[in-house]
């Protein structure tokens, strides 16, 4: 049995209503429920005579130290058996993470803690890291984004993953640490047994210098799945030195987050001989990055060979134009894989969606969702992606956010949409501006059609 309550001020009443649930039910999220610490007294009652709890969540709750202390307290019972805590945005700082120490060692059952959006310090790091080492403590997941964290937290970090083989997953995102912080995690991760499946260093200041090592990391575990450099400088030179480690034999890497990296068409190359080589990678962001048409065409050239089995693809700002067009048009009539396009904030314009349609119209496109989100289209693309939305019978998602649309091109769109052949799910229409006559319509639209969602 779960509790799952987000974004609702809990009145006395109401909150009377759910203690009984506390004390009983399996999962307990109270996310972004205005709590503070005057709550946690009765949390912390509820929580030491609950035995059925695997998983509770308080984030978004400004519970402050006291009140996280108090939590803790009660999960001190002997009959605890929380596997997964969730303490993000939870306004806990570096003096609370002592009591947050001592408690991972009594909950040998914890796998998983997420302390992002605290201002723990490089302090209150060290101090969670003591518990951390604990023999009784078998955390195998830890989410520290946006913890304030520097160079001088990777020491700490390192040890923790020598010492630990069950740990499984680290994420260090928007954190200060720099290139000489992200050596000593990499030469943690190389001195340590674990199987580690997902490592995200996004906006941590790392550079090109630092590839070689994250290289040596993706070669020599073989398992990891997932790893997210977003918004780091690493540019042409560093993917080049990162790409040997993706094309290792032992390498199995299926998602590859690399989104504002300063990478252009000359580092699409490298990555293309990735994407051909490797059949385990399934998702790839190249977001924010300046590829121009010319690295469109080399990943569309890859994406039409059998080897390339990417699923998901995004190039969202990535300076591409209608020009490129025609090659994404050859890929959604012929690629087998690709379900998912991110080509948000490109000025395609209308010409470029209209070469897209006929290849999403063709009776071999697979493609499932698409975006097309401030893309320069108007009212005139509207007849081609309506007759798209009938011919095509893949597509359940379609985000046409934040374009010239009026109610001309909208209206044809919903003439499409509401025909039981047309099997789209999702209609996503964000800063685009209708009559009311044609608000009702869409009210009544989805009034008519139970399976469709419209987001506006």
């Amino acid at each position: 049995m779960s509790l799952d309550i987000q974004c609702e001020q809990l009145s006395d009443a109401r909150w009377a209503e759910l203690l009984p649930l506390l004390q009983q039910c399996q999962v307990v999220r109270l996310d972004d429920c205005g709590l503070t610490e005057a709550r946690c007294s009765d949390i912390s009652s509820a929580l030491r005579v609950n035995p059925a709890l695997t998983e509770l969540s308080l984030r978004g709750n400004e519970l402050g130290d006291a009140g996280v202390h108090c939590v803790l307290q009660g999960l001190q019972s002997p009959s605890c058996k929380i596997q997964k805590l969730s303490l993000q945005d939870c306004y806990l700082t570096g003096a609370g993470c002592g009591v947050l120490s001592s408690t991972l060692r009594s909950l040998p059952t914890l796998q998983e803690l997420h302390l992002s959006d605290n201002l723990l310090g490089d302090a209150g790091l060290q101090l969670l890291c003591e518990g951390l080492l604990d023999p009784q403590c078998r955390l195998e997941k830890l989410q520290l984004e946006y913890c304030n964290l520097s160079a001088a937290s990777c020491e700490p970090l390192a040890s923790v993953l020598r010492a630990k083989p069950d740990f499984k997953e680290l994420t260090v995102s928007n954190n200060n640490i720099g290139e000489a912080g992200v050596r000593v995690l990499c030469q943690g991760l190389k001195d340590s047994p674990c199987q580690l499946e997902a490592l995200k260093l996004e906006g941590c200041g790392i550079t090109s210098d630092n590839c070689r090592d994250l290289c040596s990391i993706v070669a020599s575990k073989a398992s990891l799945r997932e790893l997210a450099l977003g918004s780091n400088k690493l540019g042409d030179v560093g993917l080049a030195e990162l790409c040997p480690g993706l094309l290792h034999p032992s390498s199995s890497l299926r998602t590859l987050w690399i989104w504002e990296c300063g990478i252009t068409a000359k580092g699409c190359g490298d990555l293309c001989r990735v994407l051909r080589t490797k059949e385990s990678l399934k998702e790839l962001s190249l977001a924010g990055n300046e590829l121009g048409d010319e690295g469109a065409r080399l990943l569309c050239e890859t994406l039409l060979e059998p080897s390339c089995q990417l699923e998901s693809l995004w190039v969202k700002s990535c300076s591409l134009t209608a020009a490129c067009c025609s090659h994404f048009s050859s890929v959604l009539t012929q690629n087998k894989c690709l379900l998912e396009l991110q080509i948000s904030n490109n000025r395609l314009g209308d010409a470029g969606v209209q070469e897209l349609c006929q290849g999403l119209g063709q009776p071999g496109s697979v493609l499932r969702v698409l975006w097309l989100g401030n893309c320069d289209v108007s009212d005139r693309s509207c007849s081609s992606l309506a007759a798209t939305l009938l011919a095509n019978h893949s597509l359940r998602e379609l985000d046409l956010s934040n374009n010239c649309l009026g109610d001309a091109g909208v209206l044809q769109l919903v003439e499409s949409v509401r025909q039981p052949g047309c099997l789209l799910e999702q209609l996503v229409l964000y800063d685009i501006y209708w009559s009311e006559a044609m608000e009702d319509r869409l009210q009544a639209l989805e009034e008519e059609k139970p399976s469709l969602r419209i987001i506006s």
